[in-house]
């Protein structure tokens, strides 16, 4: 037989799957509206079980996989569409819709905002971007700052998430797992290293370099062209490097920071935008302890375990795509109660005003072990 002819085949084929397709998502909407009425939940696991079981078993053994797969990807149709006919009424999606009336329409101007680190610190800049007038709360440590939000202690957080150069900030994905917060805003900060030390020290004097891990690894290149025999050291934070440069009586020793540490601890400049890359941006998500959401979100966060089986995650990923939702970021993180399982977090782009964020928010969690909302937020760049 001709090709010519073998695609006419698949065509005709293709028109009855078409039809039929149609019938069956036609026979799942009714099956919404009787469950709907009866209070009956959409996802039935047994029921698909058993009938994934039947289909392995009537179709022809070296074909079982791939119709184990069409169906899977059918059930999850089939789901979106049954959901998309119900009343968004979820007590997350309530949440929600009550934080979006609640919240004031302006991000506030001032507030008591916690930050790790010291004075000069790329979080304090982070904190000057997203308030005008913040009162900063400088604390030892990231988990210190979950803390102190959790706790009350201070209205707002503010965070390292990610740097264009060096990538996560894995601590913070970390810690997210053990503390109750939302995001409600992040920025994007321009960040450009420097190195300095004591005032007549010169670069041929240096011996030992100290600052933060992400900072060290975003200047590797300019660390690299230095020379082998200079001690790199890392510390909390890349304030504190340069305060420890500057309080030292070592002659030998300098730190990789901000501008602005220069004139806080009256330290010299040796060199500039020591970066690697020029357009090298770390991202800063701003947490409360209570959900806010404020006008113009775009970008969503959310927490997840999935079951520990086969196709667990593709399931989560194929509800984003069905419903038309770009996915930003996904990390993933080792539960440390678990073996060899992961939490994993996801940044997505959706409107919190549009029907594909309601339709997500309202039927997601059917199809994970545990799943946190973190928020609905905007960028400021």
């Amino acid at each position: 037989m001709s090709l010519d002819l073998l695609r006419e085949k698949i065509d005709r084929i293709d028109d009855d799957l078409l039809r039929l397709f149609e019938e069956r998502m036609d026979t799942s909407a009714e099956i919404a509206r009787y469950k709907q009425a009866n209070n009956i939940p959409v996802l039935d696991r047994g029921r698909e079980a058993e009938k994934i079981k039947q289909i392995r078993l009537k179709m022809r053994g070296d074909l079982a996989h791939y119709a184990h797969t069409l169906y899977d990807t059918m059930f999850e149709l089939s789901r979106s569409h049954q959901n998309s006919l119900k009343k968004w009424d979820s007590p997350l999606y309530l949440e929600i819709e009550g934080a979006i009336n609640s919240t004031s329409r302006l991000f506030p101007q001032s507030a008591m905002v916690a930050c790790q680190g010291i004075e000069g610190s790329y979080s304090q800049l982070a904190a000057e971007r997203l308030f005008k007038q913040p009162s900063i709360q400088f604390l030892k440590t990231f988990e210190s700052v979950f803390s102190a939000i959790e706790n009350g202690f201070c209205d707002y957080g503010v965070l390292p998430l990610e740097n264009s150069t060096a990538g996560s900030v894995t601590k913070i994905y970390s810690l997210m797992q053990g503390y109750d917060f939302k995001i409600v805003r992040s920025a994007r900060l321009k960040v450009d290293h420097i190195l300095v030390a004591p005032k007549g020290v010169e670069v041929k004097d240096i011996r030992e370099i100290f600052s933060h891990e992400q900072a060290i690894a975003q200047c590797s290149g300019f660390i690299e062209q230095l020379g082998k025999d200079i001690k790199i050291t890392s510390c909390e934070n890349t304030a504190v490097a340069a305060r420890m440069v500057s309080e030292s009586s070592r002659r030998d020793i300098a730190a990789i920071c901000s501008h602005n540490c220069v004139k806080l601890y009256n330290l010299n400049c040796l060199a500039r935008d020591m970066q690697d890359r020029a357009n090298n941006y770390t991202r800063f998500i701003c947490i409360s302890k209570k959900l806010e959401v404020y006008p113009g979100a775009d970008r969503t966060s959310i927490m997840l375990v999935t079951p520990h089986n086969p196709g667990s995650l593709y399931k989560v990923l194929a509800r984003f795509y069905a419903l038309g939702i770009n996915l930003l970021k996904l990390e993933s993180r080792p539960l440390p109660d678990r073996d060899f399982q992961f939490m994993f977090y996801f940044d997505l782009e959706t409107s919190v005003y549009s029907e594909e964020f309601a339709k997500l928010m309202d039927n997601l969690q059917e199809i994970c072990d545990d799943f946190k909302y973190l928020g609905s937020y905007s960028e400021v760049i």
